[in-house]
């Protein structure tokens, strides 16, 4: 029950009871997991009652400061003249001597947010103070553009609060727990000012594409102060390592205290986020992996590898990559801006990878729009389209009479786009949806669909596109394959079978190159471990091996104490080792009094002898700190 005090007058004082009657309106609105216990928190499309211990003629509601019925802010229903205001209605429903009770029906599509509520009888105006009605996306309700029919469903994918996002590779999935926590304390309010954040107006916070798009946009730090800030460096000084995450809940609750960017996330932890802030409005949301997931830079729908003629891939000229895995989000929606046909699930990302209409944003955009190639509609279906169906082409990078030439050695068509993953409804096991999103690989829809966004691209992409059809097949059958423990530990060797075969007829003499870089899960280049050259005749026993001793290549490890009685700030740590490893700078962040730091590096000796490895630490108090080590690499 909520009082209202109001001045005196004739009568003496007077107050108002308003009941907003929280229990019985959550549970028929689905929301009575939710912590906002002093608020009202319900679904557009459907009733819900207030009781009154007073006779009331008007009820406004409004999301903010200055109401005004002109910017559709100001809500007023008069229940005297049973009018409505766009489409808001509230009537009398059951009225007694004592109490008024008054059902309020807001319509299928009105803004999602924060309002706040105004009483009015025939002598006063009471306002509640900070109590507050939310107002949310409803997937229970057929007008509702949100709307799912499926209660199974529905259950999964806006009540569930815990669940399972998919990482690892192609060869080994595993299931990381994740507890989104939509319904944890502080976690609505935290999407509410987030949504304020957005500065979107009150007209189009009803639509849930453009409400999502906003999200994706405000899960990551880049532009506007967002939620998370992402590092794929391997350092997370100053923060929490992403791995280190079990669900949204903390990651919200933090930010929603601070108003400032948590440090630190990668792919599944913005995904996580995502997923929290889409069931917490209302939307339907999941999870989704993808397994060697394509990141195409350039929007030509290939993905262009760089390599040196010892098969060495060229970071500084790669801009586009293959991840081991990528996660994202799938959304449940209607598309009326769209033509027919694209509702149901789109792809949403908050992870930042390229601009989009000026900010790190992604999505929403249709599976059905990406299965079969339409990638001329909103928003951002080229870049989605090529991350599950991008091919493949990998060049060699040769120097002829000082300068660099390009040569095509291979396009692969199969290899993007696996397995792609989320959690099953109802149970806790893995469900792919490859079909969902792509036609079974290098079937003739899959490569019409290819054929179609290709015809979308630009003048300038189509020709890059065009241009690099599969290479003619060679006179001799060869094939190469690769075989290597399953299971690689640490510290021990890395053993690599390289077999040659030759189903064609003859002996073929062949110039076999293969070198074994570490790479990250995001396909950057951590150190080159080896590479051998031979000549193979396909007579006889056939094959090429590389075995690489742990002696290769090792750990480098940098420790730095803070001596001093205040802290440094903003501290850098800049290593170089010739010969063993790049110059690299690492992001410490602030390091208190006292406090130790510790960074790796991964060497891979590529030269003999006496060697220094050279370190300096930078703040803004303190300007170079330096440190060298010297050591002896034998072959």
């Amino acid at each position: 029950m909520i009082y209202f005090n109001t001045d005196n007058d004739d009568d003496g004082l007077k107050t108002l009871g308003v009941d907003l009657l929280q229990k019985q309106n959550a549970r028929l609105h689905h929301t009575e997991e939710y912590h906002e216990n002093n608020s009202l928190i319900v679904r557009r499309g459907q009733v819900f009652q207030l009781n009154h211990t007073s006779s009331v003629f008007c009820i406004d509601l409004f999301p903010g400061e200055k109401p005004m019925k002109s910017n559709k802010t100001l809500l007023s229903m008069d229940l005297r003249s049973g009018q409505d205001s766009q489409w808001w209605c509230a009537n009398i429903s059951n009225t007694s001597e004592k109490e008024c009770l008054v059902a309020v029906t807001s319509p299928a599509d009105a803004a999602v947010g924060k309002y706040f509520l105004s009483v009015k009888t025939a002598r006063h105006i009471y306002n509640p103070g900070n109590k507050v009605v939310y107002v949310l996306f409803n997937p229970w309700c057929e007008a509702d553009t949100v709307f799912m029919p499926n209660d199974t469903e529905r259950l999964e994918y806006v009540l569930s609060d815990t669940g399972s996002i998919y990482v690892g590779s192609v060869q080994n999935i595993v299931g990381r727990p994740w507890n989104f926590g939509q319904f944890e304390e502080d976690v609505l309010d935290s999407c509410m000012y987030l949504l304020d954040k957005s500065k979107l107006k009150q007209k189009v916070r009803k639509d849930p594409v453009i409400v999502s798009r906003a999200m994706s946009a405000l899960v990551n730090s880049n532009d506007e102060s967002g939620v998370l800030f992402g590092n794929w460096s391997g350092t997370y000084t100053g923060g929490t390592s992403p791995v280190a995450w079990t669900g949204s809940a903390p990651i919200l609750q933090k930010y929603y205290k601070t108003k400032k960017p948590i440090r630190f996330g990668q792919c599944w932890v913005f995904s996580g986020v995502l997923t929290t802030v889409m069931r917490c409005l209302g939307i339907p949301a999941r999870s989704v992996t993808n397994f060697a997931s394509a990141h195409d830079t350039e929007e030509n729908l290939k993905v262009d590898i760089y390599m040196n003629e010892k098969g060495e891939k060229l970071d500084d000229m790669t801009s586009d990559s293959v991840w081991n895995f990528h996660v994202w989000n799938d959304v449940w929606m209607k598309r009326p801006d769209l033509p027919q046909g694209f509702d149901g699930w789109q792809a949403l990302d908050a992870t930042p990878q390229e601009i989009s209409q000026g900010v790190y944003q992604c999505g929403p955009c249709p599976l059905k729009a990406i299965r079969s190639g339409e990638v001329y509609l909103l928003y951002d279906s080229k870049f989605v389209f090529a991350e599950v169906n991008a091919d493949r082409v990998f060049w060699q990078v040769k120097n002829v009479n000082g300068k660099q030439k390009l040569v095509k050695l291979r396009e692969e068509i199969k290899t993007i786009g696996k397995n792609i993953s989320t959690k099953a409804v109802g149970k806790n096991t893995r469900e792919d949806i490859t079909a969902q999103y792509k036609f079974p690989e290098g079937s003739p829809e899959e490569r019409k669909a290819v054929e179609k966004a290709c015809s979308y691209l630009n003048s300038s992409n189509l020709a890059v596109c065009e241009s690099t059809t599969p290479l003619p097949p060679l006179q001799a059958g060869i094939q190469l394959d690769v075989e290597s423990e399953k299971v690689l530990w640490l510290g021990n060797p890395i053993n690599l079978n390289i077999i040659v075969q030759n189903s064609s007829a003859g002996a073929w003499t062949i110039n076999l190159v293969a070198s074994c870089q570490l790479q990250s899960y995001t396909s950057k280049v951590k150190a080159n471990l080896g590479s051998i050259k031979q000549t193979v005749q396909t007579e006889g026993k056939p094959g090429g091996s590389m075995n690489l001793s742990y002696p290769m290549y090792f750990t480098c490890s940098f420790i730095f104490k803070n001596t001093l009685s205040i802290p440094l700030e903003e501290c850098k740590l800049h290593v170089e080792g010739l010969g063993i490893f790049k110059m690299e700078t690492i992001d410490q962040g602030d390091i208190m009094p006292g406090r130790i730091i510790k960074s790796q590096i991964i060497c891979a000796p590529n030269r003999t002898g006496e060697k220094k490895i050279v370190a300096k630490l930078t703040s803004n108090q303190v300007k170079g700190i330096s440190g060298e080590k010297m050591i002896t690499i034998t072959a």
